[in-house]
């Protein structure tokens, strides 16, 4: 959503804030914002002027007409006030059809004025411009703003000057104060573009004693453009309308949708309700809510939201979660349906996302029971099959009943179902799998349906209920009639063609290879992708497969040398973000040869595309979008992810063209309308997404014209929307008669009208701001305008039949055979992901995974790492052992790295990495140097010291008997001596760990044994003491074998495989990266051994020799 409304004391502290231009003659507001927290007894310490001033005070909640409902009181004194507020705080009041508690207030100082210094003003932005509209009435009788307000028209990019301001608006106001409205309404226009407001309202607007005063405002902000404009708004809190308080778990879902590049969206409409939804899309989710309420379940319907954009499925799951813990606050009688539903995907995976709500279902499984919940599922799309599979077999897990439904049901016939007003039919045979459909004679079934009357149907249209079938005659002819195009050039309604080259900018090689997949089953000579763009690498080029076969499309860093490089693109497909889109784009449109631009991001600031598609109209460039899937034309080009994967492709037989062409606001309805329009007819000719903001580059009537024009289009489909009016072009031109050919039209959105409060649904444009921009009027106007308008969503596929069959009866369409299209290999990695194919991994891990949402050490999570405060010890148990050791078997792992850290520069590892440090070389070379002298002299004595001492002790050798016979060996024992410390001069590392373990290991068998054999070998020399890596070699040898954790097996494998020497590894090289950052600290130069510390002994029996003979 991107217009946003604000509340009265954040708009006020905008004002105060950024409207500086006009000081002279704006009075600030000043104001107090009262909540449910303020104490009322202080507001005087806290605000002095309340106590001092007449007052006026009302609530802040986004409630309309407040005078008129009572909601205000004036001319108070700050006791009354107080009073007036305590009696109505926490208090339930309705307005509309809305009830709600009165929760936030304003105070602000009465302004005493007479009723004709009152005026009316008001700003508003539409595709064009933006709109001023005045009047000299001002106050709570201000009635019809439209009928009697003036209006100054301000076009896109321009600024109104003093003296049209004055002309357009002032007329009628007194001459005293026209020089003061006008530098206020100037200053106010530029305080509204700068801080890209989309609507704002002051009534009144006072001008007494030279000052203009503020007195009642409502605002909303371009939410898109917080990345722009943070810097002036701070943190803006959006509040819900009235009647509707902000849940946190609303709240919740939010937080997870500004953090993630998927689209998630809640809103609890009723919290008791049954009627639960989960829909995938922006587009289907409000045909879905439309459907319930057509079906009688508004007053039941719980909730509006949709997920889409691919979420993870840890996304998913987490949004599942917060629908189930809603759904299981309360009981109901009745027991609770949730409606799982959706179109046909474009690009997301189904079964990843199905995973993340199985996840959330199976933890709510004993609430869902207890709460009598029925789940209906109805999807389709990339891997669909697998996550209906994955859903049927949940339920039957779970003992939940869970109804599950693909493509070839109708998207909303599961509504019926939940509410009972249809059976549900019995499970239809499980769908080719989506191998078939890329396999040669995969697509077996998948002709054109004969074309055949449907039976008697409550929804088949008579001839005289549609004002088509009227008219069937005289569209027929002139659809004929326009083969020749009367002198229009193809170019002129052609968008893409069979040789269309398109560029994309960003780095998106799956959309490319699913433009290639296309194009080749298309049977295109060429791949309709040229080159990509990515500013942020060189110039390379990317591998994409062409059929069998291996292509390399080239990637460029910058435009122009794509532009120059490949002169027949005259289409490019914008995937950069939101913040960047814009640049591209207008980027983009500097080359003359590009005729079309697609823009994939959502959430362009409207400013600025409106400006953009200024730009674009100047240079007669159509845009598509933004915030689109695309487009497609069978048989021709498609945009980037539209229509879906291979599979889809097939079944809604896209790869031909068909008769009918469609255009829709949403993405993700235009691949369920390709499924709709295949299913009814011979399919798609072409079928354009227009996106779902506000302001798209291109309309509905700009396609529908292109449509009109192409002979091969015999009949149009339209899908609108609630909010703006575009469609009312579409009625004049079939009213006209310069759209003839048969239309099919349905708004979405028929529900809003059911709520008691306003509700944003997932497009940016999708919210009506009067009765005119309302899907039930546009629906109305639409049929009365000559277009076949179905009674619901339900219908419009019988509609669609109903035109096609008549077309085909009257001559207009002559179907023709379907020939197959040339088979596809399917990826390898998509064949993995469907389970298709196996192949034996290249490596295998059983330590680590960072595959999901969250990275897993030996399968717990790292999030619950860190909230036990599990340490270095911790991880180590998990990384080296796969298991969780005792606590103070994970302390006396983080002892064992403290006492092998370091033991100064000169033992060889320490020296090597000075010496590699000082020869200016990076910390890797400089570690690895240090960490390649370690060996059996040198810090790497662990595990040889635990062999020999655990084997001793397994055999039964007296200590004794151990030391006389590694004597006889000529062996070292292992563990034992030291160059510095002896008996006489104890190492306090050994003391401290041995501490440790006498008081914290269950038992220390093969360490007591060895301090046995200490005692012998100190009365030979006192320095011949056990050393660290003896201590700790015999210490875990101790832990592996009484800790519990390890069977003895176990134990033997780790010390063999060198587990004991990773110890000093790991924390010698904590030591070595001391020393080289020491080193570079202190800015050593290159190290030269000196000489008189070298003993230089050269052959001179050999050179005197040589002298001798000489």
């Amino acid at each position: 959503m991107s217009a946003k409304a604000i509340s009265e004391a954040t708009g006020k502290s905008l004002l105060v804030k950024h409207l500086s231009i006009v000081s002279d003659v704006f009075a600030k507001p000043r104001y107090v914002a009262v909540n449910e927290q303020t104490n009322l007894d202080r507001l005087s310490e806290e605000h002095p002027w309340l106590a001092a001033e007449k007052l006026v005070v009302k609530p802040d909640q986004l409630i309309k007409r407040r005078g008129k409902l009572g909601l205000i009181q004036v001319n108070s004194e700050l006791l009354a006030v107080r009073d007036w507020i305590a009696h109505r705080r926490g208090k339930e009041f309705q307005v509309g059809k809305a009830h709600g508690k009165l929760r936030n207030f304003i105070i602000e100082p009465f302004v005493a004025h007479a009723p004709e210094e009152e005026y009316y003003l008001a700003i508003l932005s539409h595709r064009h411009g933006d709109t001023i509209l005045f009047t000299t009435e001002g106050g709570v009788d201000v009635g019809d703003v439209d009928s009697k307000a003036s209006r100054l028209e301000v076009a896109v990019d321009q600024r109104p000057t003093l003296a049209d301001i004055k002309t357009a608006l002032l007329k009628n106001v007194p001459p005293a104060n026209q020089s003061i409205l006008g530098d206020f309404i100037l200053g106010i226009y530029t305080f509204y573009v700068e801080l890209y407001f989309t609507y704002l309202e002051i009534n009144p607007l006072v001008v007494t004693n030279g000052k203009v005063h503020v007195l009642d405002l409502a605002a909303k902000l371009d939410a898109t453009a917080d990345f722009l404009a943070h810097s002036k708004w701070g943190k803006i809190d959006f509040p819900p309308p009235f009647g509707r308080d902000a849940l946190p778990e609303e709240a919740f879902i939010a937080d997870l949708d500004a953090k993630s590049g998927a689209s998630l969206k809640l809103t609890v409409l009723n919290a008791k309700g049954r009627i639960w939804t989960m829909v995938a899309g922006g587009g289907a989710s409000v045909i879905y809510a439309d459907t319930i309420c057509d079906l009688g379940g508004s007053s039941e319907l719980a909730n509006y939201g949709e997920y889409s954009g691919a979420p993870t499925e840890h996304q998913t799951y987490e949004y599942a979660k917060t629908i189930l813990a809603l759904m299981t606050k309360e009981h109901h009688p009745e027991g609770k349906v949730l409606i799982i539903g959706g179109g046909i995907a474009n690009f997301t995976n189904v079964a990843a996302t199905f995973g993340g709500i199985v996840q959330a279902l199976k933890e709510y499984k004993v609430p869902i029971i207890e709460h009598n919940i029925t789940i209906y599922v109805r999807r389709g799309g990339p891997n669909y099959q697998e996550g209906l599979r994955v859903m049927r077999e949940t339920g039957q897990e779970l003992g939940i009943p869970i109804h599950v439904y693909g493509p070839e049901t109708h998207m909303t016939a599961v509504v019926a179902y939940a509410l009972k007003y249809k059976t549900s039919p019995a499970p239809a045979p499980p769908t080719t799998t989506t191998a078939n459909f890329l396999l040669p004679g995969g697509i077996s079934g998948n002709e054109t349906p004969e074309i055949k009357s449907r039976s008697s149907s409550s929804t088949n249209l008579s001839k005289e209920e549609s004002p088509f079938f009227s008219k069937m005659g005289t569209l027929v002819g002139k659809t004929l009639g326009l083969i020749n195009g009367d002198g229009v050039h193809p170019r002129d309604y052609v968008l893409f063609s069979k040789t269309t080259k398109s560029m994309i900018w960003g780095m998106q090689p799956k959309a490319v290879q699913e433009m290639l997949d296309f194009d080749f089953v298309c049977s295109r000579r060429e791949p309709s992708v040229a080159c990509m763009v990515y500013p942020f690498v060189g110039n390379h080029k990317q591998k994409f497969y062409w059929g069998h076969k291996e292509v390399l499309l080239p990637v460029y860093k910058n435009l122009s040398e794509g532009m120059k490089n490949h002169p027949d693109v005259d289409v490019v497909i914008n995937f950069a973000s939101m913040r960047s889109a814009y640049d591209s784009t207008l980027e983009v449109m500097a080359f003359p040869q590009i005729r079309t631009i697609a823009i994939i991001a959502e959430g362009i600031p409207e400013n600025l595309t409106r400006h953009m598609n200024k730009v674009a109209d100047e240079k007669g460039v159509s845009i598509i979008g933004p915030a689109t899937v695309g487009g497609i034309k069978p048989g021709c080009f498609k945009i980037g992810n539209t229509g879906g994967m291979l599979d889809n492709i097939l079944s809604s037989k896209l790869f031909r063209p068909g008769s009918v062409a469609y255009v829709s606001r949403s993405g993700g309805m235009s691949n369920e309308l390709n499924n709709i329009i295949s299913r009814a007819s011979n399919g798609v000719y072409e079928g354009i997404a227009i996106g779902g903001d506000r302001y798209p580059g291109t309309t509905f009537i700009d396609h529908m014209r292109r449509y009109q024009l192409d002979p091969e289009i015999k009949m149009i489909v339209l899908l609108g929307e609630v909010g703006g009016v575009e469609e009312y072009e579409i009625c004049e031109a079939i009213r006209s008669g310069k759209i003839s050919k048969p239309v099919v039209a349905w708004c979405i959105g028929t529900c809003a009208s059911m709520f008691s409060s306003e509700v944003q649904f997932g497009h940016a444009g999708a919210c009506a701001n009067a009765e005119r921009e309302t899907s039930v009027e546009k629906n109305r106007a639409l049929r009365e305008a000559g277009a076949v308008v179905p009674r619901s969503f339900d219908e419009l596929g019988d509609n669609i039949r109903d035109v096609y069959q008549s077309l085909v009866a009257s001559g207009a369409i002559v179907p023709g055979p379907d020939l197959p299209p040339p088979p596809v290999p399917m990826d390898y990695a998509w064949a993995r992901e469907l389970g298709l194919i196996r192949k034996p991994a290249s490596f295998m891990t059983s330590i680590c995974d960072e595959r999901g949402q969250e990275l897993l050490y030996a399968g717990i999570p790292i999030s619950e790492i860190l909230r036990e405060d599990m340490g270095v010890g911790g991880v180590l148990s998990l990384l080296w052992f796969q298991r969780r050791l005792p606590p103070y078997a994970g302390k006396f792992l983080e002892m064992c790295l403290i006492v092998t850290a370091d033991h100064g520069p000169a033992v060889s590892g320490a020296h090597n990495t000075i010496v590699t440090a000082r020869a200016g070389k990076d910390l890797v070379s400089s570690l690895c140097s240090g960490l390649l002298t370690i060996g059996d002299r040198f810090g790497g004595a662990l595990d040889d010291a635990a062999r020999m001492f655990g084997q001793a002790y397994d055999s039964g050798q007296s200590p004794m008997d151990f030391v006389n016979e590694t004597k006889k060996r000529g062996q070292t024992i292992m563990g034992i001596g030291h160059r510095v410390k002896s008996i006489n001069n104890p190492d306090m590392r050994i003391v401290l760990l041995h501490d440790y373990v006498k008081k914290n290991f269950p038992a220390s068998p093969i360490l007591d044994y060895a301090f046995e054999v200490e005692k012998i070998t100190t009365k030979k020399k006192p320095n011949l003491i056990l050393n660290v890596d003896g201590f700790i070699a015999c210490s875990f040898l101790d832990l592996f074998r009484s800790s519990g954790c390890f069977t003895r097996e176990e134990a033997d494998e780790y010390v063999e495989i060198g587990i004991l020497n990773g110890i000093f590894v790991l924390g010698r090289s904590m030591g070595f990266i001391g020393h080289y950052l020491d080193q570079r600290r202190l800015k050593q130069g290159l190290y030269r051994h000196p000489w008189d510390d070298i003993s230089y002994v050269m052959p001179e029996s050999s050179f005197s020799g040589k002298a001798d003979g000489i």
